[in-house]
């Protein structure tokens, strides 16, 4: 069984097929010019025979009329028999018998009309003979059995005085010599069709190989692509198709790769969220169960304890609920098929609103809010809500991490684009952690990050991506912070 499987493994490779397709096309094509060739060949070859044979014919036929008309027959048979010699021919010279004067029976050579009508071997001639009798010059190949071979006759009618037929001269040849040449040259075409088809077995293995090779490679490279080998490559480098498909397996490799490193990303995010999660929870679930087990055992009977129990408590519901609300916002905002309902919005109206939501908090720390514009009005496209947010997150950071008696610049400008700059006084960002601002859960050990949940840059990055908008950051410890926004700006139709 395994032997008949590797069989027909063998058959089935390129290497196989190509030499094949090859040889058979080769073979056809050695068939075709070989039947081509024996054809012109033998058409050339019969045809220059015959226009030979044809103009010695009318050689003789002169000679024997001129013989005739003049009666001068003593040196006729000799020159007949030298003709024969020099062209290795057979001549005969037939007497008409149903001319009014036929040909004398000194004149005829070779054969008589009778030997015609009485020898089998050359009754087949008869038609022949008739026909030249008639005036037509003739020709016919056919198999002789005197002769045992192929051969070509011509008759040539011969005229007397009056210009009527009085015999027929014919000219015989075997074309053996012909036949030889054809065949010769067969084995010729023959040989050298075994010798070209040796040579095609050495240039189908230096082709199929560099076929098969870097095919193979490109079989590995995949075998490995899916093991799970995403750093593997074909190596080779070439300009031709061969090239270009090797070119777009490594791409599949690199794309794999990015793929497979993007997964791993986004496996360690989830894990990483699931802990967060886990771990924003567990500590206000731990406050609540326990104060909620003191209250139950009746530990406390003070009213004024209890009650900072239950604000306590409500406290901590409150947070949870403000990290739940974060959290189903953001993932909102993180699926791809999720679509804001867009209006024209006033910037210039969002941050009065955000001023007046702030005050409260910025009076604590007597810290003023400055806005600067240049225009009234500065209209974008998006969701009044969620720029409400998004530019409330910055603020309220801006004010969290600003000292007191401080101030906040919110500068807005219309040029293009639509650009919002929130400027704090604060301790500013270390650089080890501004790149990681924008990340779900990320908190600085900074006090004042104590109650957040690190969910509020990340909302905010994702809303400004939901408004085909930008963040920026330029911060340095010690110096503030700054947050630019860009918008696309929204132009009215009037």
């Amino acid at each position: 069984m395994a032997k008949k499987k590797e069989k027909i493994r063998v058959y089935n490779r390129l290497f196989f097929k190509l030499y094949l397709n090859y040889a058979v096309m080769l073979l056809i094509t050695a068939l075709l010019i070989s039947l081509i060739f024996i054809r012109l060949f033998t058409n050339v070859t019969t045809g220059n025979i015959l226009k030979e044979m044809k103009e010695q014919a009318k050689v003789v036929s002169g000679i024997t009329k001129e013989s005739v008309i003049n009666e001068r027959t003593d040196q006729y048979i000799e020159l007949l028999q030298r003709l024969e010699q020099i062209n290795d021919w057979d001549i005969w010279v037939i007497s008409n018998p149903e001319a009014a004067m036929p040909l004398d029976y000194d004149m005829e050579y070779g054969a008589t009309y009778e030997d015609f009508e009485d020898t089998p071997e050359l009754v087949g001639y008869l038609e022949l003979l008739h026909s030249a009798f008639e005036g037509n010059v003739n020709s016919e190949q056919k198999y002789d059995e005197i002769y045992e071979g192929q051969t070509i006759t011509v008759a040539y009618p011969v005229y007397g005085d009056s210009d009527f037929v009085v015999g027929v001269v014919m000219v015989k040849t075997l074309v053996e010599e012909q036949q030889e040449i054809v065949s010769s040259s067969l084995t010729v075409i023959l040989i050298s069709s075994a010798v070209a088809l040796g040579i095609s077995f050495v240039i189908v293995i230096l082709f199929t190989t560099g076929l098969s090779i870097p095919i193979s490679r490109m079989r590995a490279t995949a075998l490995e692509l899916a093991a799970g080998n995403y750093k593997s490559k074909t190596g080779i480098s070439r300009d031709d198709e061969i090239g270009d498909l090797a070119n777009t397996v490594d791409i599949l490799s690199d794309k794999l790769l990015e793929n497979d490193i993007e997964r791993k990303k986004l496996d360690q995010m989830r894990f990483d969220f699931f802990a967060n999660v886990s771990h924003e929870l567990r500590t206000p679930i731990t406050v609540i169960r326990a104060y909620t087990e003191t209250l139950a055992d009746g530990v406390v009977s003070d009213m004024e304890q209890i009650d900072q129990y239950y604000n306590r408590m409500l406290s901590e519901c409150k947070s949870m609920e403000r990290l739940i609300a974060d959290l189903l916002a953001l993932s909102k905002m993180q699926n791809p098929d999720f679509t804001i309902e867009k209006e024209p919005v006033n910037l210039v109206q969002v941050f009065d609103d955000i001023i007046r939501s702030a005050g409260a908090i910025a009076e604590k720390k007597n810290i003023s809010i400055e806005v600067t514009k240049n225009e009234p009005l500065m209209m974008v496209l998006g969701d009044y809500d969620r720029l409400r947010q998004m530019f409330m997150v910055i603020l309220d950071n801006a004010i969290k991490f600003s000292k007191e008696n401080q101030t906040v610049h919110i500068n807005l400008s219309n040029t293009d684009k639509i650009r919002v700059s929130i400027k704090d006084q604060g301790i500013g960002i270390d650089v080890s952690d501004i790149n990681y601002i924008f990340e779900k859960f990320y908190k600085s050990n900074l006090r004042q990050n104590a109650s957040g949940t690190g969910l509020g840059l990340a909302i905010a990055k994702q809303i400004s991506l939901k408004h085909e908008g930008d963040i920026e950051v330029i911060s340095a410890p010690g110096e503030g912070t700054e947050f630019i926004f860009t918008l696309p700006q929204y132009r009215m139709e009037l």
